[in-house]
């Protein structure tokens, strides 16, 4: 009882089976876990609904409840988390039909989890609590989200209608909804809806489902660490945003993407990892860069996806006949020696660096050009994550790369290994694999308080994997060298240019190395 606190994932991880509820490890991981601010656990709610699992004692449930009291917010996303977790995975051999909660239609979804009928009983405890303002809080948002996502199930009888029909059916049901004060959408609980483009519906290429985008007003509190310089406002603006600097208060549009049939559970996983990393290169003062928009499962198969703002995807520049991105840096930001250039040239390395080393961590795969974006500022981002860990497309290891680093890439920084721009990707790729390595454990406990989920991309050496790949036996001198082997490897890579010819022939989704 007087030991420090751990930090929250530590404490988090005390609730495994490897523990055995012992009272007093228990009671030591509540008091721990409390001891940080809500903000801050509910970066972990995924990681606490699945120790819910082994809750013989019940404290993981009054610590929900009790932390409840102080942040609706929390409370939220806890019910989200649960009710996505309360059914396996969608490749479980054996299927039920059941009523979707979400939008109150009959989807087919694999057998429920095992910790489904503790979840039910947590959920019912946890809404019982609630205060008359809050009860009448959790029914407006919790509406609110259900008309939104109900409408990718009304669009299903229009899969095989021409896109036009379907965008007008999307904006006809979006003129339906009515904004109450207060709601939000789930991807984005640090800001209210206070208004939606009715004519921004648009419905997604999907064979079997009916996702579709929308755009939102999205209105945000001004943080104290929030960019208040003169040249960050006047960025801001350009973007079509609003600021009230007397209420501090800002405005912006958000897409969303909306999904029905789809499991994000893994996306919300990776994207976590993603976030953790970032706070890592944060920590040790890095200049490298992620983007970690967010992903939220908010019921069995449904799922609210942020659209990244300013993006292209790389396939959408192929599509638009840009030969490669050099091509494209040159066309945008005019010739290499312009300080548009130089500075767009800086971001597209610090990003790549950062997402070639979590590629790697992580083992990213499907990494075609539809799942790689670039922003208006030269940044290289990842999206879809629903192959990582020990998992990959079809089971066949295609990407055997340690991560995509094509010829078109290297041109961007100079054409070559020897110039000054790729020297200074290789040295940010090192520094940024050291600064990981004495995180593994806390960032494996991320992993292994997941691992009971059912997440098709977890297998039962993925830990063990994962660990592996930080090389932790090494030196940090050989582990500089092994990061160094790494690019090597990866650059102009055999099977990155099979596996994205491969793409090509059945996605058309076009390439150039």
């Amino acid at each position: 009882m007087y030991w420090s606190p751990v930090n929250p994932i530590t404490a988090v991880s005390l609730f495994l089976p490897a523990f055995n509820s012992h009272p007093s490890i228990i009671q030591y991981a509540v008091r721990a876990l409390e001891s940080h601010s809500v903000d801050v656990t509910f970066f972990y709610v995924p990681q606490i609904v699945q120790t819910l699992r082994y809750d013989v004692l019940g404290y993981v449930e009054r610590f929900i409840v009790e932390t409840a009291k102080f942040s609706q917010l929390f409370a939220h996303q806890i019910i989200w988390n649960m009710k996505a977790n309360a059914y396996k995975d969608e490749d479980s051999q054996i299927v039920c039909t059941v009523l979707c909660p979400m939008y109150m239609t009959p989807l087919t979804y694999s057998q429920p989890d095992d910790v489904k009928p503790v979840l039910d009983k947590v959920m019912t405890s946890l809404i019982s609590s609630f205060s008359t303002v809050d009860r009448q809080f959790y029914e407006k948002e919790f509406s609110f989200f259900s008309e939104i996502t109900d409408i990718s199930g009304k669009l299903r009888p229009f899969i095989k209608r021409p896109k036009p029909e379907k965008k007008q059916k999307i904006e006809e049901e979006l003129r339906k909804i009515q904004v109450e004060v207060g709601v939000y959408l789930p991807s984005n609980p640090d800001g209210v809806v206070v208004g939606i483009d009715r004519k921004s519906g648009k419905p997604l290429q999907s064979h079997a489902k009916a996702p579709y985008m929308a755009t939102f007003r999205i209105r945000k509190e001004r943080k104290d660490d929030m960019e208040t310089s003169e040249k960050q406002l006047q960025k801001v603006n350009s973007t079509g945003d609003t600021r009230d600097h007397e209420n501090s208060t800002y405005e912006i549009w958000q897409s969303a993407i909306f999904k029905v049939g789809d499991d994000c559970r893994q996306d919300v996983l990776a994207l976590q990892m993603i976030a953790a990393f970032r706070g890592i290169f944060h920590f040790v003062g890095l200049p490298v860069y992620v983007f970690p928009y967010r992903v939220t499962a908010t019921a069995p198969g449904c799922g609210v996806i942020d659209v990244l703002p300013n993006s292209v995807s790389r396939d959408m520049l192929g599509r638009e006949a840009v030969n490669g991105l050099h091509e494209w840096f040159l066309s945008k930001f005019g010739g290499e020696d312009s300080p548009a250039y130089q500075a767009s040239r800086a971001n597209f390395v610090k990003s790549l660096a950062a997402y070639s080393v979590i590629s790697f961590l992580l083992q990213f795969k499907d990494r075609h050009n539809g799942n790689i974006m670039l922003d208006d500022a030269g940044h290289i981002l990842h999206i879809d994550f629903g192959f990582c860990f020990d998992i990959a497309p079809g089971g066949v290891k295609f990407e055997r790369a340690p991560f995509k680093l094509t010829k078109e890439m290297v041109a961007v920084m100079g054409g070559g290994t020897d110039t000054q721009p790729f020297r200074w990707f290789e040295e940010l790729c090192v520094k940024a694999f050291l600064a990981a390595r004495p995180f593994a454990d806390t960032l494996s406990q991320l992993v292994t308080t997941m691992l009971d989920s059912g997440l098709p991309c977890f297998k039962p050496e993925t830990v063990r994997h994962f660990k592996e790949r930080f090389v932790l036996e090494r030196s940090e001198r050989e582990a500089a060298e092994f990061m160094r082997g790494l690019v090597r490897r990866s650059g102009g890579s055999y099977s990155t240019g099979v596996y994205d010819h491969f793409q090509l022939l059945t996605n058309g989704i076009p390439y150039n190395h």
